[in-house]
């Protein structure tokens, strides 16, 4: 037998050896399956329409307060930016070359508003402001952005009623299916 017909052979006996044994092997162990309780508490989309929003309230007084407390550090006084993005402005700027997107310029849906601050910030603590304390900066921050009036209170009634500046120039992508 030629030395290369030996070495084919131990190279079809060997790979399927080694293939086995690197299968075999621990992972890195740099996860787990995350819990149906924990999974729930990720699970928690606020869709344009508002559909599952929580019980709660908030009005822009109370929500003055807590973005003094929780937001202004990165977002400046009342949203004017810095050291990140602005929140407060912009308006009729988005078809000039120096376009500021904002919540009252740019935002389609005071509902994707309310998602994202409950979903995302602090950016340091997600998830850790109450739903109340979410309300009230919504409402502050629409508030500041001339939407809604200085007594309105964003609950789950009125938060889907807020009709954005900017949603008219959005393009529907999935319209909605007649019956």
């Amino acid at each position: 037998m030629s030395t290369r017909s030996l070495t084919a052979i131990v190279l079809v006996l060997l790979v399927p050896a080694a293939t086995t044994s690197i299968l075999a092997r621990e992972t890195p162990n740099l996860g787990r399956l995350a819990t149906p309780a924990e999974i729930a508490g990720w699970d928690i989309s606020i869709p344009p329409d508002g559909n599952g929003l929580p019980p709660g309230s908030g009005t822009p007084d109370q929500g003055a307060i807590v973005f003094a407390q929780k937001c202004q550090s990165c977002h400046g006084e009342k949203g004017a930016g810095k050291p990140n993005e602005q929140l407060v402005g912009g308006q009729g700027t988005l078809a000039s070359k120096s376009s500021v997107r904002t919540i009252g310029s740019y935002w389609p849906y005071a509902t994707t508003v309310f998602d994202y601050v409950r979903r995302s910030m602090p950016y340091t603590q997600p998830q850790s402001l109450t739903n109340e304390e979410v309300y009230a900066i919504t409402a502050y921050l629409l508030h500041l952005n001339g939407i809604i009036g200085p007594q309105d209170a964003m609950n789950a009634q009125t938060l889907p009623q807020v009709k954005m500046p900017n949603r008219d120039n959005f393009i529907v992508v999935y319209p909605a299916k007649s019956k």
